[in-house]
């Protein structure tokens, strides 16, 4: 944007500026009592009204509405357009609002917003779609042409997973492109605050069959950070056909993803499927720059979800690549206990080696792509099913996994397949890879004896006689 008054160096200066000063409190706390106690339901109650939508007259690609503030989304969000020479703030008006179906009755006239929805013509010309949602935090959510809203991306992500109270930087103001006619993309700067940093962000999102965001960030550190969260995604695992399902739920299984892959620099593609058991558990699989890494729901059979309203089969698949040097560092994964699907409880993110400490700068960029398939990735055996079950004796057990795709599919009948499994202790027994007559699948087939063992960590791929002709797929068993 040459011709902007605003562009991201002026963003990052305003960023470092800021890094260098103690933060100030945001006003969460001055929300009005009936505000911070509207339910979740309440809350989506209270619509902005679409006759109010900006753009919405303008024949431009991308329309835009405001989210109020209540229930969880407290902090005040400053929320600017930029009009080629001219930035302007969006002011706050209750008139903006339907609170007809709300237990509200009026708000303050300077209350102000808690975050925005982009609108595109995403699954037709003649209808502007929900795109993307910036609210809460520094959460976002975005679709790809026939989805709904499933997982989320997080700007930043400080001390996840520790055994302490977990930091949340928030956007506290955002500044957004108008858009021309002809524009493909829409560009968002947004500001990040919290106690131990802040931080500059530009987004350059083009929407489509996949939609790809362009992300730019320079964070700025006022003090250290034991754990810094590079790229967070968050989503949601309650049971899949690795998990008993819990007793009277009809539905086969529940998960807006349902594994973790990843692609190291050495060219091996790791898939992890997501548990979800009764502890934390944090799984770090170590690389230098990744080539990528994200969350996936591989299974798009709504068979095997059997929910006429959730659609869990349409939920997004999020995939992050890297730009630049990211150094040494490791992909962490981090599935935490739950008893209902209202909660996300998976958490992935880049955990960068080099410590976080006061007076730092830390630059990166990365592409977050959001699709139903990925056609470009490479053409491998994919792990389909993971199953689980009692051994030939007590405290063995059994797996069967699923391969199907890629060269596999090429493989004849009478073709022979190996299964190359290992175990960070116990004992594998009798593995096998054996071709399905039914459904043309490969299953790899073994079981695992683990002695005194709680915790084995297991990896397994098929090959033929020179290359391997699967991903590998990676697990951690824990006895239960």
């Amino acid at each position: 944007m040459p011709d902007s008054p605003f562009d991201f160096e002026k963003l990052r200066s305003t960023a470092a500026r800021l890094a260098s000063e103690p933060m100030v409190g945001g006003d969460a706390d001055t929300l009005p009592q009936t505000l911070a106690e509207l339910t979740p339901a309440q809350f989506h109650a209270v619509r902005f009204r679409p006759e109010a939508t900006i753009w919405r007259d303008e024949a431009l690609p991308f329309q835009m509405q405001l989210f109020h503030r209540g229930s969880y989304f407290r902090q005040t969000v400053k929320i600017n357009l930029i009009d080629g020479e001219q930035i302007s703030t969006i002011p706050y008006s209750p008139a903006l609002f339907d609170y007809s179906d709300s237990p509200l009755e009026g708000t303050p006239e300077d209350l102000g917003f808690a975050g925005f929805r982009l609108l595109h013509p995403l699954n037709r010309s003649d209808h502007f779609d929900e795109l993307a949602v910036f609210l809460g935090a520094s959460y976002f959510r975005v679709l790809a042409a026939g989805q709904h809203f499933g997982l989320s991306a997080r700007g930043l992500a400080i001390d996840t997973g520790l055994p302490k109270r977990e930091e949340f930087p928030y956007f506290r103001e955002f500044w957004i492109q108008k858009p021309r006619p002809d524009d493909q993309a829409i560009q968002i700067y947004a500001l990040l605050d919290s106690a131990s940093l802040t931080g500059a962000y530009h987004f350059v999102l083009t929407p489509g069959i996949e939609s790809v965001m362009q992300v730019r960030a320079s964070v700025f550190t006022r003090q250290a950070v034991q754990k810094l969260g590079i790229a967070p995604l968050t989503s949601m695992f309650l049971y899949g056909e690795n998990s008993t399902p819990p007793r009277d739920d009809l539905r086969p299984e529940v998960h807006d993803s349902d594994g973790l892959l990843m692609a190291g620099n050495n060219g091996e593609w790791i898939w992890r499927p997501l548990t979800n058991r009764s502890e934390l558990q944090i799984s770090s699989f170590q690389n230098e720059s990744p080539r990528g890494f994200g969350l996936m729901q591989r299974d798009r059979n709504a068979r095997s979800y059997q929910d006429l309203d959730l659609n869990y089969e349409r939920r997004p698949r999020a995939w992050i690549e890297p730009q630049g040097d990211w150094g040494n560092g490791a992909v962490q994964l981090i599935e935490i206990p739950s008893d209902a699907e209202r909660y996300d409880n998976i958490a992935l993110l880049w955990v960068p080696q080099r410590s976080v400490e006061p007076g730092q700068e830390w630059p990166f960029r990365y592409r977050l792509r959001f699709a139903s398939a990925f056609n470009d990735f490479p053409n491998t055996g994919r792990n389909l099913q993971t199953r689980e079950g009692a051994g030939s004796e007590p405290g063995r057990r059994r797996f069967a996994l699923e391969f199907g795709g890629g060269k596999l599919a090429e493989i004849p009948d009478d073709g022979t397949v190996e299964l190359v499994v290992t175990a960070s202790s116990g004992r594998i027994l009798e593995p096998r890879g054996r071709k399905s007559d039914a459904t043309g699948t490969w299953f790899a087939l073994f079981e695992l004896d683990p002695g005194e063992e709680e915790a084995i960590e297991l990896r397994a791929f098929l090959k033929d006689q020179e290359h391997a002709m699967s991903e590998t797929w990676s697990y951690l068993w824990k006895l239960s």
